[in-house]
């Protein structure tokens, strides 16, 4: 906050009559920035309306991977993002979940994306500084055919193949999977 005011060409007290702490600061960054997000269209169908506002959560967050962190570390969430939240619940419990089992599907969501965009970010990160060939020849060498023969067989293609987007792929099964135990399909 010192070097927050010291950039702002102000006083620290200054800042604290307008926000409380950090966490306080990065909850009103966060709310502008959700603000500012457009909704998408939500479809009929309660499935399609989860997946829509979680590839929606991911899609903005992974636009500013620093907030996942923050979202991460407590209870963050502005009105602004909480139609996200509403809509998966709402969706789980129309397809027939009990609202316990809608919390535990949004939680599900939530931990999978959050993970999905840590760890992309981290790897666009690592293959920014160091290059990403050089991460694919580090991969390649970390290998051994007599003890990881079939990862040492895709190694030329590895780094290629972890990079592809799946998460939309992934989202759908995650979701078709959870609906099912919460129907009682399966457990």
């Amino acid at each position: 906050m010192r070097r927050l005011a010291a950039e702002a060409g102000a006083a620290p007290t200054t800042l604290y009559h307008h926000v409380r702490d950090k966490d306080d600061l990065l909850t009103q960054l966060l709310n502008d920035y959700a603000d500012r997000l457009p909704r998408p269209e939500l479809p009929d169908g309660p499935r399609e309306r989860i997946l829509v506002a979680a590839t929606a959560m991911h899609d903005s967050l992974s636009a500013v991977p620093w907030a996942v962190e923050v979202l991460a570390g407590g209870d963050f969430f502005g009105d602004s993002a909480l139609w996200m939240v509403e809509t998966i619940v709402r969706g789980a419990i129309d397809c027939g979940c009990t609202p316990e089992q809608a919390v535990d599907l949004y939680r599900g969501l939530w931990y999978y994306t959050a993970g999905e965009i840590l760890v992309r970010s981290a790897t666009e990160r690592r293959h920014a500084e160091r290059g990403y060939d050089a991460y694919a020849e580090a991969v390649r060498a970390r290998m051994s055919r007599s003890r990881l023969p079939h990862m040492s067989a895709l190694a030329d293609r590895w780094a290629a193949l972890v990079a592809r987007p799946t998460y939309p792929r992934g989202l759908s099964a995650f979701v078709d999977g959870l609906l099912r135990q919460g129907r009682g399909e399966g457990a």
